[in-house]
Formats: structure tokens, C-alpha cells, sequence
């Protein structure tokens, strides 16, 4: 029963870290483009690259970007789980030939 828990306990943090880290990903750039835009001469070159981030979301979730990037992370978490699953297979595996 133990080894159930502790994969199902796995399983959970890496789904929601997997979900997580590219909604932090894309958010950063996006916070650290608004942060160069700021300086002199390059905000049109950062308003171009948050409009080209934006539309590249966009595409994701039918017209909106909000929906892309929950698309992007939910298929960064089922990818992680996938993965998660298959380590603890393949550890068991291992346990048991040794």
C-alpha cells in the first residue's frame, strides 16, 4: 500500500510542477520584456516580441492567449505524468531484477 501512496504522492507533484513551470516560463519572459521596454529605444522591439508571444498563445487557444497557455501547461503536465509514470515503472523494474 505504501508504494501506491508514494506514486500517486509523485505523481501528483510532478503534474502540478509540469503544469506550473511553463505558465512561470512564458510569464517571466513576458515580465522581463515589459521590464526592457522600459529602457530607451527598445520598446518597440519588446511590444513586437510580447505581441509575437501573445499570438503564438493565441494560436493555442483559439483566439485567446490565456486559454493557450493553460493549454500548453495542462499538455506540459499529462507529458510529466507520462514520464513520472514510466521512472517509477522502470524503477520497479530495476528493484525487482536486482
Amino acid at each position: 500500500m505504501t508504494l501506491l501512496t508514494n506514486f500517486l504522492r509523485s505523481l501528483l507533484v510532478t503534474i502540478i510542477f509540469s503544469f506550473v513551470a511553463p505558465i512561470f516560463l512564458v510569464g517571466g519572459i513576458l515580465l522581463l520584456l515589459a521590464v526592457i521596454g522600459y529602457m530607451p529605444g527598445l520598446q518597440t522591439v519588446t511590444e513586437a516580441s510580447a505581441a509575437g508571444i501573445l499570438h503564438f498563445l493565441a494560436i493555442f487557444g483559439s483566439g485567446t492567449p490565456l486559454h493557450g497557455l493553460l493549454v500548453i501547461g495542462l499538455t506540459w503536465s499529462f507529458v510529466g505524468a507520462l514520464f513520472d509514470t514510466y521512472a517509477y515503472y522502470r524503477c520497479q523494474i530495476l528493484r525487482i531484477d536486482s
